[in-house]
């Protein structure tokens, strides 16, 4: 076992002190494990507080008692494996028993190195047997073993986009890995998948990673109608936006505006209520695209955007964001070079 102490701030996200419940509600066997782990050594600050805890037992009670106390919301997510949230105005914080009989078994089962890390609260003790830190310095995102990622094969994916998030490089060997896993991607649920595409395509840092992912094989079951011409569009469709954001600071403001739903009678047909749903869930964060993002995505359907339709319907995208694509690429041919529009056509446009 690898144990080293921490010497941590009042204002560090791993100090209960900056938890929204007394550190007293916790077992003396928990451990914070992670991204929040991870992000903290890194000094990487979020507006939300996202906590994560393992413990040997008693997880779901835990976080059945201190929603009740704190009246906060309780949602149990996997009975089976006794993983419960509990969500407070401005943090959720995730309870689960732990895998295996030690810590270092529920360690070893993870992703990648750098989420490997746990912190006791209560001792101040840094647990780290895969030598996560090391890896940290390095700034480099390496996988723990090749069965972790076929078990959840959506980490191979998940890899750029940490990498992405983080600035980090991926490690050459996982690489190799990811790319001979990278069938195993197609098992994995859409509205899982999307979920991580939404990130690398909500920012520039996600970019060049978008190009390698679709390099190394993993989006073309997604996205079978992009062509390495779509992946220079998408790039040049980055480069025009910091140009126009700066000429044109107005246009950078919409472009960066998310695209809505528009509201619905909840008496009109059923098919309404998929609507109310999304909605619901683009109100939670968890479904919002910026037109900028969108025309990103529309690049990868540009030699075929009459697949685009399907393609998305099966990707979970919802019926906005379907329709602002399709309107991207039915407009997009007059952008062409050769295509003369008068004042009041580019106007409309």
């Amino acid at each position: 076992m690898c144990i080293s102490l921490l010497s941590v701030s009042t204002s560090s996200v791993l100090s209960p002190t900056t938890w929204p419940f007394g550190l007293d509600w916790l077992p003396q066997s928990t451990y914070l494990v992670g991204g929040i782990v991870r992000d903290a050594l890194l000094d990487r600050q979020s507006s939300q507080l996202d906590l994560d805890f393992v413990m040997p037992e008693g997880a779901v009670e835990t976080a059945r008692s201190i929603a009740r106390h704190y009246k906060a919301g309780f949602v149990l997510l996997d009975e089976e494996r006794q993983i419960a949230r509990v969500v407070f105005d401005r943090a959720t914080a995730d309870f689960a028993r732990q895998v295996g009989p030690t810590l270092e078994i529920d360690l070893q089962r993870r992703d990648f190195t750098v989420n490997a890390i746990a912190y006791n609260p209560h001792r101040g003790e840094i647990i780290d047997p895969l030598k996560g830190q090391v890896d940290l310095k390095r700034r480099l995102l390496r996988m723990i073993c090749v069965e972790n990622l076929e078990e959840d094969p959506l980490r191979l994916l998940r890899a750029y986009r940490q990498a992405a998030q983080l600035g980090f490089s991926l490690d050459p060997d996982t690489r190799i890995v990811i790319q001979r896993l990278a069938p195993l991607l197609n098992r994995i649920a859409a509205e899982r998948v999307q979920a991580e595409l939404s990130y690398l395509f909500s920012t520039p840092k996600g970019t060049p990673w978008l190009i390698e992912a679709w390099q190394d094989g993993l989006l073309q079951a997604w996205f079978p109608s992009t062509t390495p011409q779509s992946l220079k569009l998408l790039a040049a469709i980055e480069a025009a936006d910091a140009v126009l954001s700066e000429r044109c600071p107005a246009l950078g403001v919409e472009l960066s505006r998310w695209i809505r739903e528009k509201p619905i009678h909840p008496s009109r047909s059923p098919e309404s209520q998929t609507t109310v749903r999304e909605n619901s869930l683009a109100k939670s964060g968890s479904c919002r695209r910026t037109w900028l993002a969108t025309a990103k995505l529309a690049s990868f359907f540009v030699a075929m955007p009459g697949r685009a339709e399907a393609e998305l319907v099966r990707l979970k995208y919802s019926r906005a964001e379907i329709q602002a694509v399709i309107t991207i690429l039915k407009f997009l041919p007059q952008l062409h070079p050769e295509v003369s529009l008068s004042c009041r056509e580019q106007y409309f446009l």
